[in-house]
């Protein structure tokens, strides 16, 4: 494994592969990796003869008040993970390589940024759009991998290839979760010990929705306000964001039958904010598509 942080070097590494017709696939990180982020490399792996993994946190999509200067941070144990994942090229720009000068252009997907997640995180899906636009531009990628527990991120970068006429295949990869069900997170090194044992109420309001859906509930409102009222239950918990939404489009329901529905939970335990979320299936809760 070749690591780079220079933009000129990477464009060099990746020119040579590219005139020899090899396809690649980039799985864009900020590091700290886990399980879930290994699972994105295997995938790359499979799929692709060049694996490009990159390591970058991007200072766009953060805010005023958030954790950047604390995000957890370790190159070497994330080196020795990639390069025990076969990747072949690690991308582990500075902030001044990627930014060399104040970014004045900015890539947004207001109409599906701007909500749930992006309500609470003003600017934050902007700042992603941004930065995997320029890592899309310098890497030229056939695929890129995201995990499927950022849904509401997988859903813009999608709706943003889309727009802009990229020429990348997004490839969404199942959340890798805990035993207690809680999806792995970067953020979760942040959590105590009691609250890590609170945030195991985020799977279970997750298996409640699918065991309300699968009881023929059809009132969206109802279903959110049960799932707020099962969190409530936890008292290190605070509910942000609860959200019954369309899959696709991530616009509000109504009623949930006869449709596939996402419910999207955004909850915080202390200063840490962790998301998770799940699709189901009309049929029933057994048939819903776990993220």
């Amino acid at each position: 494994m070749e690591t780079v942080s220079a933009i000129g070097d990477l464009r060099r590494l990746l020119g040579d592969h590219r005139r020899a017709g090899r396809s690649v696939g980039l799985v864009p990180t900020m590091g700290y990796l886990h399980a879930g982020h290994m699972d994105l490399v295997r995938r790359a792996r499979a799929d692709n003869d060049i694996v490009v993994a990159s390591i970058f946190v991007n200072p766009l999509q953060f805010g005023a008040d958030e954790d950047l200067s604390r995000y957890p941070r370790d190159l070497a144990r994330d080196q020795t993970m990639l390069r025990d994942g076969d990747v072949d090229i690690l991308f582990a720009p500075g902030v001044s390589d990627m930014y060399p000068r104040p970014m004045e252009t900015v890539v947004d997907v207001p109409a599906l940024g701007a909500e749930l997640e992006g309500a609470v995180r003003p600017g934050h899906f902007a700042g992603v759009a941004t930065v995997v636009t320029k890592l899309f531009n310098l890497v030229q990628p056939d695929r890129a991998y995201f995990g499927e527990k950022d849904y509401q991120q997988v859903q813009i970068i999608r709706r943003m290839v889309a727009d802009l006429a990229q020429p990348v295949d997004v490839v969404a990869v199942p959340t890798v979760r805990d035993a207690d069900g809680l999806a792995l997170s970067s953020r979760n090194v942040y959590l105590s010990s009691d609250e890590r044992r609170a945030a195991a109420i985020i799977p279970k309001a997750l298996a409640e929705a699918g065991r309300l859906l699968g009881s023929g509930l059809q009132s969206a409102d109802a279903l959110e306000q049960a799932l707020v009222d099962v969190i409530r239950q936890e008292p290190l918990a605070v509910a942000e964001i609860v959200a019954v939404r369309d899959p696709e489009t991530l616009a509000r329901l109504d009623t949930v039958s006869r449709r596939p529905v996402l419910v999207l939970l955004f909850v915080r335990f202390g200063a840490t904010r962790l998301l998770d979320n799940r699709v189901y299936q009309p049929a029933s809760s057994l048939e819903s598509r776990q993220p």
